[in-house]
């Protein structure tokens, strides 16, 4: 069963459109929902949870109608949420998130969230407002492991960690997906950690969905070719991507099947082809 499916998802506000976005996470997956600030990345996850209504557009979750009420409601006991600012009273301890939370889902599991707070580091008897942003983020994704989800959703979930703590998220994240039943949707800025641990990309570009691929095939399928611009010019302009022209040549992102024999194409990072792709679109 795919985890979400979300076709022609239309959204309108005065200054910014996300402009009819599909695209599916399928179970057992990572997703990766790359963009610059303002992409739209945020307007997405905002929908697909219900919190703002699309114009157009339907969006499952976990083979539900996310658009009904009633099934969505059920859908979120199967969902893990951290979004980019938690929201838990400022005054709470870990003793109260746990009673809340324990009315809140029926599968909570109150081992499980210690478990969570002690590898996490996380002070049990310490105010959540009197946490850092680093700390109040860990907060929320200890919450969102705790009832027993089959399917995270994580806006910016690494914004405000430190490398060595996102390296450890980042691995609580792998672990998770190990159970082919669960799967993670996450928007970061920092493309280096998604490359690490998606299996899908999907990249969001100014409200429309520039492309949403398999991680592997994308980085199969382009490359970094270093030649001069005479070369340049003499490929198949539809297979070039994105350039950059500088005093000794040409560096381009380009499809790796047009290139000709005598050319080296290096590898390309999923950072790299997110920045040609959107120079090129500017």
């Amino acid at each position: 069963m795919d985890a979400i499916e979300i076709s022609g998802l239309t959204k309108s506000y005065k200054d910014f459109k996300l402009d009819n976005v599909s695209l599916t996470l399928p179970g057992g997956c990572i997703m990766g929902l790359i963009g610059e600030n303002g992409a739209g990345k945020s307007t997405l996850i905002n929908l697909i949870l219900g919190i703002s209504r699309a114009e157009s557009g339907s969006v499952k979750l976990l083979g539900r109608n996310a658009m009904n009420d009633n099934d969505l409601k059920l859908a979120k006991e199967d969902i893990g949420v951290v979004l980019d600012n938690v929201g838990l009273p400022l005054s709470f301890k870990a003793k109260h998130i746990n009673d809340v939370m324990d009315t809140i889902y029926k599968n909570w599991d109150e081992q499980e969230f210690y478990g969570y707070l002690k590898r996490f580091d996380l002070p049990e008897n310490k105010a959540f407002g009197k946490l850092s942003n680093g700390m109040k983020m860990k907060m929320g994704i200890a919450i969102a492991l705790s009832h027993k989800a089959k399917l995270l959703i994580l806006d910016e979930a690494t914004n405000g960690l430190d490398p060595v703590i996102r390296d450890e998220i980042t691995d609580v994240f792998n672990e998770f997906t190990r159970d082919e039943s669960h799967s993670i949707l996450i928007s970061s800025h920092i493309v280096s950690d998604l490359e690490k641990i998606c299996d899908y990309v999907a990249f969001l570009h100014k409200g429309k969905l520039m492309l949403c691929e398999e991680k592997d095939i994308l980085l199969e399928q382009y490359g970094i070719l270093q030649c001069s611009e005479q070369q340049l010019e003499e490929l198949d302009h539809k297979s070039v991507i994105g350039k950059k022209l500088g005093r000794y040549g040409a560096q381009a992102l380009i499809k790796r099947s047009a290139v000709p024999k005598g050319l080296t194409v290096s590898p390309v990072t999923i950072e790299e082809l997110f920045v040609y792709m959107i120079k090129e679109e500017q």
